[in-house]
Parts: C-alpha cells; sequence; structure tokens
C-alpha cells in the first residue's frame, strides 16, 4: 500500500496526532460499521480498509515502520528491527488500544472523546458500560399432525433455520487476536444453520394451536447470553366422526323408531374402540347421553375428557303394504298429537 494511503483512508495528515487518528477512526467507523449497513458490501469493505490503517497508524511502532517504509508487515518490521533505526517515542498512546476504540464504538458516549484518555483538568473520562448479554430469539415451528396422532402423541424429526454462535470468533464478530470484523459471520457474532431436532417429542392430547416447548433449541443468544427456545406450533386435522371441543369429544348416532321408544342397547364408537350404551325407553331425538373418561388426554395430567352422544331418531321407510298396515294400527292405538299444545292449535273451547 502507498506511503499516505492510510492517512488518507482516515482522512488526518501524516503529522496527526495520536487523539486525531482516534477521533477520525471512530467517526468513520460509525458509519461504515456492517450493523449500521447490513448487507452493504462497500460498507463492509470500507470498515475493513479503516480498521487496517487504524490498526496500523494507532500502534506507535507500526506507524513508525509505515512511515519510514511506506507500508507495514510482519516482513517489514522484522527489517526494521535488525537493520536499526531511528529512536521512537512510543508513549503518545498510552494504555489505549484497537479494542478501547470498538468496543466503545457505539456506546453512545463522548463526542469525540476517547476511551483511555484524561479530560482536561487530570479527571478520568467516563467509561461505557460493557455490553450486556442478551438472550436469543425463540423460534416457531408449524407442524400438521394427524387428529390419531394428537390423541397417542409421537416422536418426530424436524429440520428449523436458526442462528448459531460463529465458530470462527466465537461470537466476539472479530477476528481473533486481530482488528478486524469475522469474515465468517461479518461481525454479527452468529452464523444461520439448518438443524435437524431430532426425537421430539409431541404429547398425547395437543390441539390446533397448543404449544410444545423445546428447551434450548431456538436462536444462539448474544455476547454469551443464554439460548431461545424452540416452540412447535401444532395443527390437527379434522375427523370425520368425532368433533372435539377441549378435552371433550362429540359425535351423533341414528337411533331407529322401536329403539327410542321401548329402549335398548346400542353400539357406539369411541376412540378407545366400540362400547355399549343404554338408551332408555322414550328417549327423543336430539337428546344426549354422557359418556365418562371416553374423551382426549388431558395436556395438565392423566385425566381425559367425555364423549357427549346425540341420538338423532330415524323414520322407517314404508317398504310393504304389511310395513303401512303396521304403521297404520300403531297410530290408532297411539291417538297423541304432539302439536296440541302449540299457540292456536289448541281444540275449539279449550282456549
Amino acid at each position: 500500500m502507498a506511503r499516505d494511503d492510510f492517512y488518507k483512508t482516515l482522512g488526518v495528515s501524516r503529522d496527526a496526532k495520536p487523539e486525531d487518528i482516534k477521533k477520525a477512526y471512530r467517526r468513520l467507523a460509525r458509519k461504515y460499521h456492517p450493523d449500521v449497513n447490513p448487507g452493504k458490501k462497500e460498507a463492509e469493505d470500507k470498515f475493513k480498509q479503516i480498521s487496517e490503517a487504524f490498526d496500523v497508524l494507532s500502534d506507535p511502532k507500526k506507524r513508525e515502520i509505515y512511515d519510514r517504509y511506506g507500508t507495514y508487515s510482519e516482513a517489514t518490521e522484522r527489517m526494521a528491527q535488525e537493520g536499526g533505526g531511528p529512536g521512537f517515542d512510543f508513549s503518545g498512546f498510552g494504555a489505549s488500544s484497537f479494542r478501547d476504540i470498538f468496543s466503545d464504538l457505539f456506546s453512545g458516549g463522548g463526542g469525540g472523546g476517547a476511551a483511555g484518555f484524561r479530560p482536561p483538568g487530570g479527571g478520568r473520562a467516563p467509561q461505557p458500560e460493557p455490553p450486556q448479554p442478551k438472550r436469543g430469539d425463540d423460534i416457531e415451528y408449524p407442524l400438521s399432525i394427524s387428529f390419531d396422532e394428537s390423541l397417542r402423541g409421537l416422536t418426530t424429526n424436524i429440520t428449523i433455520s436458526r442462528s448459531v454462535v460463529c465458530a470462527d470468533c466465537g461470537g466476539t464478530g472479530q477476528v481473533r487476536n486481530a482488528p478486524a470484523i469475522c469474515p465468517a459471520c461479518r461481525g454479527r457474532g452468529t452464523v444461520e444453520k439448518r438443524d435437524v431436532i431430532r426425537n421430539v417429542k409431541i404429547p398425547a392430547g395437543v390441539d390446533t394451536g397448543s404449544r410444545v416447548r423445546v428447551a434450548g433449541k431456538g436462536h444462539s443468544g448474544k455476547r454469551g447470553g443464554p439460548t431461545g427456545d424452540l416452540f412447535i406450533i401444532t395443527k390437527v386435522s379434522d375427523h370425520a366422526f368425532f368433533t372435539r371441543k377441549g378435552d371433550n369429544l362429540y359425535c351423533t348416532i341414528p337411533l331407529t323408531v322401536p329403539e327410542a321408544a321401548l329402549g335398548a342397547r346400542i353400539d357406539v364408537p369411541t376412540i378407545d374402540g366400540p362400547t355399549v350404551m343404554r338408551v332408555p325407553p322414550g328417549t327423543q331425538s336430539g337428546q344426549k347421553f354422557r359418556l365418562r373418561d371416553r374423551g382426549v388426554p388431558s395436556l395438565r395430567g392423566n385425566a381425559r375428557g367425555d364423549q357427549f352422544v346425540e341420538v338423532r331418531i330415524v323414520l322407517p321407510t314404508v317398504i310393504s303394504e304389511e310395513t303401512k298396515d303396521v304403521l297404520s294400527e300403531y297410530a290408532r292405538l297411539n291417538p297423541e298429537n304432539p302439536r296440541a299444545s302449540l299457540p292456536g292449535l289448541e281444540p275449539a273451547g279449550k282456549a
């Protein structure tokens, strides 16, 4: 790199004082940092250039070598050590370092001040608060399952995209032991990866909208913060016969006229298999019966919901003259009128 390029990159003169170099870097770094310009390659390249320039010009020894040879590298440093040269006062920057500037870059304080320097009067400038750990975000993953799977539960594998700590920089966003942003994560400290979460257990009893938590499988935290959680949001398909409301199941069963009138014991489907239900004599259409503990397993414990059975009376089909005669005889022997008590239909003289 040419002799004056580093100075031009930071916009300072060759005789600039350490404080001026530090101020120039802070101003440019705030403008071109990748977090301020996400996805902008030109800003990222510019940030790398100003970081490289500051790394050399902020180090008194490196700056002396750069000024003498017009470039800096380990080779030129060895050459300077072997060939000797005029002495240099290394006290200009004191204990301040590149990391002091980088950690203070977005602290929001010190309009032109620099960490590690004493303001007029001898008092020490207030130091920025260290970055606080931040918990990683949770992930929500929709999962469609069948009605039967929701009743008995299941174990499955799922694939998700989540951020994990960058292995190259350890989550710092910087190249290890170097004043430059990490190229692997572009300074974010985390990288995206597709992750297979194996043996995820969906408990029996989940419904549409249930949230199954898998701890520690969300996005990684920032600056050493804890990892978020994974929440699986279930969507359960409808059943052809049962309707679910909470932990209870509902169904409708047809009933013949003789069964309703005389009473009967009928077979009723349940999620555990057929069971026998007693229908008392005189059962009316639309009447509901309750089968205890025949519903859905509860997520809140070992209890189960109930099953409610509504009966619907099915009228007989007249398939022969003999059937017609039987129904006519029934009507003659049972002359009741179920509409007689309706308003406006009472017999004359009884109003």
